[in-house]
């Protein structure tokens, strides 16, 4: 199985600010370059990436995917999903038209870490159709319990494809499956709406991170939106409160080792090219 890893994060400090890690032990000092998972990845099945941005200081996001353009085609990148604020008309068509030369191949807006109405104004969802119409899908970050308002986005926006990202940030640890399963069934009848496998493990107790953890949770996702509309991701270094890097690949294959050669690849591989116009 090889792997286009559809979110791989960087961390450079002294160029940006990064103020969401201070709080989290294994991301809060420290650089997490890009030749560090070359290291880490070596000879792990990684044929391409592409960097997801970084949820840096507001300030810093357009100088971040400037910052990444001038490496796309070195370390396997292979392009960037570059954050976005939808919500603001001004600028945000000037900085989907800088786009074209910067790589980007999809954008991101974290949605968590705002007021849940953000999405649901006018401006948004105009501005989000304004990705779609450009030809370019939109990865969306909620939380668990916020699945209805994500799939209130993409049933108003049903000309942009979207990824949810992280299988809906489950509650893996806390074991709240059932609410979880309803609303990732609810989205998932959308049909222009992907899931990214990504990022599981972090949500999982100490000390039980592992395939059978994670893998009710995969089987649930994997049922509700099939092999062709699913794309893999590392989710690098915020993996390292969860399995590792090289843990989540080889969990990874563990849990796509039952699916056909066709199935594993979609997921790990195709359905990335496909759908990020690789």
């Amino acid at each position: 199985m090889n792997f286009i890893d559809t979110h791989q994060h960087v961390i450079y400090r002294d160029a940006f600010g990064y103020a969401w890690t201070n709080d989290i032990p294994e991301l809060a000092t420290g650089d997490f370059t890009f030749e560090d998972y070359d290291a880490l990845t070596e000879g792990a099945g990684i044929v391409g990436t592409i960097f997801m941005e970084t949820g840096v200081d507001d300030v810093d996001y357009r100088s971040e995917a400037r910052f990444i353009a001038k490496r796309v085609g070195a370390h396997r990148l292979l392009g960037q999903i570059a954050s976005c604020r939808p919500e603001n008309d001004e600028g945000f068509e000037d900085w989907l038209a800088e786009g074209k030369e910067l790589g980007v191949v999809g954008y991101r807006r974290i949605l968590h870490v705002v007021p849940d109405e953000m999405s649901r104004t006018i401006i948004f969802r105009a501005n989000v159709r304004k990705i779609g119409d450009k030809g370019l899908p939109f990865d969306m970050c909620f939380l668990a319990r916020q699945l209805p308002i994500a799939r209130e986005l993409a049933a108003a926006c049903d000309t942009q494809t979207f990824i949810l990202n992280h299988c809906g940030v489950p509650n893996i640890a806390g074991g709240a499956f059932e609410s979880w399963a309803k609303e990732i069934s609810a989205i998932a009848d959308l049909e222009h709406v992907l899931v990214k496998l990504s990022g599981i493990t972090a949500y999982c107790a100490p000390g039980n991170v592992g395939t059978d953890a994670v893998r009710p949770w995969v089987d649930h996702v994997l049922e509700t939106f099939g092999p062709n509309r699913m794309v893999w991701g590392a989710d690098w270094p915020v993996v390292n409160t969860g399995s590792g890097l090289p843990g989540w690949i080889s969990i990874t294959r563990d849990l796509l080792g039952e699916l056909s050669t066709d199935e594993q690849r979609a997921i790990s591989e195709l359905n990335a090219r496909r759908v990020y116009g690789l």
